[in-house]
């Protein structure tokens, strides 16, 4: 694997983001990170699932908006799909618990494959944020789920004025499991894979199925919806001058 750091340890699978400077997303490295799913899921020795950061202070910095931009409409929906709907469903399918290891900054597409675990922990400098509407484009998988989490209202000024917010607020908010020292993140994550990789392999495959089954509230719907939506907001002037002010560097003019 190109952007992907895979290894299996004591029954559980470490995928590690390693896609440098920022682990940024394009169709390349999502179609690694669904394929590392699919392995670990295929794997009978494989008990739980972390997917963590090979790259310092960065977990994942959302889309590549260079490719986003330069891309034809059918290349983002291509992108879209497999980072909605696809990394969605085989975290869906999955009959294993997975842990998202998140530390430093963790913004847009790197918040969509965060929320696709089932347990998210943090270095307590990390720092979160909806930052798409400050380039023209929408945070529309968020759409679904963030408004069950942390309520309408909230939600609604997260997702629509694009503040950076911190790792107690996101613990505070229910975003996120636990906050730990980065030192330890990676050592606590691993205790708590142990955990869970230590319960009956059978009963958790049934359970979390269940667990996600009565949980996921027609997301899958929405989330295909959210491609739709995010792929129709591509086309207008505004994201086509916000995505090229966040590449030239400069304020974008959005008259």
């Amino acid at each position: 694997m190109k952007y992907i750091d895979y290894s299996v340890v004591s029954h559980i699978a470490e995928i590690g983001l390693n896609h440098e400077p920022v682990n940024a997303l394009d169709e390349a490295m999502v179609d690694e990170i669904i394929g590392a799913l699919m392995q670990a899921n295929n794997d009978t020795s494989v008990r739980c699932i972390i997917l963590y950061s090979k790259i310092p202070n960065r977990f994942c910095a959302g889309l590549d908006l260079k490719k986003l931009f330069k891309s034809t409409p059918e290349a983002r929906r291509s992108l879209l799909t497999k980072l909605y709907v696809k990394l969605y469903d085989a975290q869906f399918n999955l009959t294993k618990p997975s842990i998202s290891v998140v530390s430093g900054a963790v913004r847009g597409g790197g918040m969509t494959v965060a929320i696709s675990s089932d347990i998210i922990l943090s270095d307590r400098d990390a720092t979160f944020g909806y930052s798409e509407i400050d380039v023209g484009v929408l945070p529309a998988i968020h759409f679904s789920h963030l408004h069950r989490i942390v309520g309408k209202y909230k939600a609604f000024e997260m997702l629509f004025g694009g503040r950076i917010f911190g790792a107690q607020e996101a613990e505070q908010l229910g975003l996120i499991n636990h906050l730990h020292d980065a030192g330890q993140l990676m050592d606590e994550a691993r205790a708590m894979a142990r955990l869970l990789a230590n319960k009956p392999s059978a009963v958790m495959a049934m359970g979390r199925q269940a667990f996600v089954n009565a949980t996921d509230n027609e997301y899958r719907r929405g989330i295909a919806s959210a491609v739709d939506y995010f792929c129709n907001v591509c086309n207008l002037a505004q994201a086509q001058e916000g995505m090229q002010a966040f590449m030239e560097k400069r304020k974008p003019d959005w008259h």
